[in-house]
């Protein structure tokens, strides 16, 4: 059991790495860390990464409000829409079957995956200063439901939503979505504690590896290529969605579906790396270096 739960410590500190260093997407790691390496059950796993998560966030947050990328009034709007959805997705998770919630976790985990590897748009220019509230409440609402739901951060839902609703800017929309994924993570934990039971020494345990991992990646920022790093970490994360996928679906869907994945996967790569491939791609538009480059 001790072995076990060095690995699970060290793999903990490597979830917390990957949060400093990319600013989110980390925390989708938890989940599978918890229920196939901690041997925790869906449930379980998913309120534990919810309270991991959240203080993880927390913890993060202090480096960027020390910078000044922290919005917190804009960060408290969208912050409380997603408690309610958080809450109301937590309690709905307790009454699901498990191997329910860890397909939808598998397609959450294929969704970052996607925005991972097509990394973050720079935005340009001044801040959007009237706000459309409804809008951002609703999306706060939503994404805080799948929060709640599956116990990951949501970050790369928020960042994208701050940035294009809110007109933020990268680091502010950054720093802004910290405060966002603590305040839904820890709403979302709240649902699920009235059906389920945490392991809180363990659950302490994870949580100071993954904070001593993210303070280590926010130092290391500046020394990796962060589009690089990301669109990795993207693939990794989209290999491990398909592992989840593969594992909770009943034979022989699963192997099916992993054949699928990884056929998709291959082409997706490909029109990525080869200009050449990329006008017949369905999901890429006409490259715009190509045209320059024609020109």
């Amino acid at each position: 059991m001790e072995p076990l739960l060095i690995l699970v410590l060290a793999l903990s500190v490597v979830v917390g790495l990957t949060l400093g260093l990319l600013g989110g997407g980390g925390s989708i790691l938890m989940v599978p860390l918890l229920t196939y390496v901690a041997g925790m059950d869906a449930k379980e796993a998913i309120a534990t990464s919810l309270f991991v998560v959240g203080v993880t966030s927390l913890a993060s947050l202090i480096p960027h409000a020390r910078n000044g990328n922290v919005r917190w009034g804009t960060g408290a709007i969208f912050g409380a829409a997603g408690m309610a959805g958080a809450f109301l997705g937590g309690l709905l998770g307790g009454k699901l079957p498990a191997t329910v919630l860890m397909i939808a976790f598998a397609l959450m985990m294929l969704a970052t995956a996607g925005a991972m590897v097509r990394g973050r748009k720079k935005r340009e220019g001044a801040e959007v200063k009237k706000l459309p509230l409804p809008r951002i409440v609703l999306d706060g609402l939503l994404v805080g439901l799948a929060t709640g739901l599956v116990g990951a951060g949501g970050g790369f839902l928020v960042v994208p939503a701050l940035a294009l609703l809110a007109g933020l800017s990268m680091p502010l929309a950054v720093g802004t979505s910290l405060l966002v994924i603590a305040m839904k993570s820890f709403a979302g934990l709240a649902g699920y504690l009235n059906s389920t039971a945490i392991d809180w020494p363990l659950t302490l345990a994870v949580t100071a590896a993954a904070i001593i991992g993210s303070l280590v990646g926010a130092r290391l920022t500046s020394k990796i290529p962060e589009q690089k790093l990301r669109r990795g970490f993207g693939y990794f994360v989209l290999a491990m969605g398909v592992f989840v996928l593969a594992q909770e679906l009943p034979h022989p869907a699963g192997l099916i579906l992993a054949i699928a994945a990884a056929a998709v996967a291959l082409v997706w790569v490909l029109c990525a790396k080869i200009p050449a491939l990329a006008a017949i791609c369905p999901w890429r538009k006409a490259p715009a270096p190509l045209a320059t480059a024609a020109d």
